[in-house]
């Protein structure tokens, strides 16, 4: 008996470790694209760049960024990073030169990236002010606050650009959105891109109120296509495909048709009609999706929603 229980209990550690080094794998995997995409993505080299560079926030979305930096060439000897706590390799990069959580942070410094939550964000902002020069970029990509909120928090004159990226940045196929405010100089702007670029493709607004659309379509709208994948699999299951096949069909479905759409100069309308035979199985899909109330009347309300409750939030 006390023999059995040993061999379960040395199956069970086994197991634990197969796991953990799975996902030290797949963590591994993640930021070696991100490095690769990065390196390629356009946004120019960031070797040049001679400053400081102050990160607040180096969670998902601010560490995605850091790695898409070094990966452009940044020195992390420019580097400062402000986070309570932490990860494991923001600290590691101490090693090579990036400064963590300076008891004297650094003055007058180039450019100030906020990657903090937005609800922290009201404490958190008044005390990074005696950072800040006339000519030092603030650059927010936190949902929902708008450049006025900025101004009245940081109470410094500064070049503010506010910017709305989405999770694919993760592995620097992410898009962003950025509005200038007043006062944003043409060379500030490019180091924005440059710095904005680690995550991905960059576009421009000039009006901040388009801000609540765009965060209704590329902010949310990784999640609509994650639900399509969802949906797709359930519907398989209930054709009579097993649940883990369905999965990984409608994944493979999913991303494999979306690089295609990145990939190809055609419109999605006619990559569409490309796969839709007069009178096949395609055509009498689309025939329940596009009808009235289909998917286009329900994204459209699904955008309507998400732009509403955004400007909610912004106040």
């Amino acid at each position: 008996m006390r023999k059995a229980k040993t061999r379960k209990a040395t199956r069970k550690a086994k197991t634990r470790k197969t796991k953990t080094r799975k996902t030290a794998r797949k963590a591994k995997t993640v930021k070696t694209t991100r490095r690769k995409v990065a390196s390629k993505a356009p946004g120019g080299s960031l070797k040049a760049f001679d400053g400081t560079l102050v990160l607040v926030g180096a969670g998902k979305m601010g560490g995605a960024l850091l790695d898409g930096w070094l990966a452009r060439g940044l020195d992390p000897r420019c580097v400062t990073v402000l986070d309570p706590q932490p990860g494991k390799a923001v600290r590691a990069l101490a090693r090579r030169g990036l400064t963590l959580n300076p008891k004297r942070p650094p003055q007058a410094v180039t450019a100030l990236v906020l990657a903090v939550k937005p609800q922290g964000a009201a404490e958190i902002l008044p005390a990074l002010a005696p950072m800040l020069a006339r000519t030092t970029l603030v650059l927010s990509i936190m949902a929902g606050k708008p450049l006025r909120f900025l101004a009245e928090a940081l109470q410094r004159k500064a070049a503010l650009v506010r910017a709305m990226p989405n999770t694919p940045a993760a592995i620097g196929r992410g898009i962003t959105v950025a509005v200038p405010g007043a006062g944003v100089s043409a060379r500030q702007r490019r180091l924005a891109s440059e710095l904005l670029a680690a995550a991905g493709a960059v576009e421009w607004v000039a009006d901040e109120a388009l801000m609540d659309a765009v965060t209704a379509v590329s902010g949310s709208g990784p999640a609509y296509v994650f639900l399509l994948a969802e949906a797709l699999a359930e519907a398989g299951v209930r054709a009579g495909l097993p649940a883990a096949l369905a999965a990984r069909i409608a994944r493979e479905t999913v991303s494999g048709s979306g690089e295609l759409l990145r990939q190809s100069p055609l419109a999605a309308a006619d990559l569409r009609r490309n796969v839709t035979s007069p009178g096949g199985t395609t055509a009498a899909a689309l025939a329940v999706l596009m009808a009235e109330n289909g998917l286009p009347a329900l994204m459209e309300s699904a955008v309507a929603a998400a732009t509403s409750r955004s400007r909610e939030l912004a106040g």
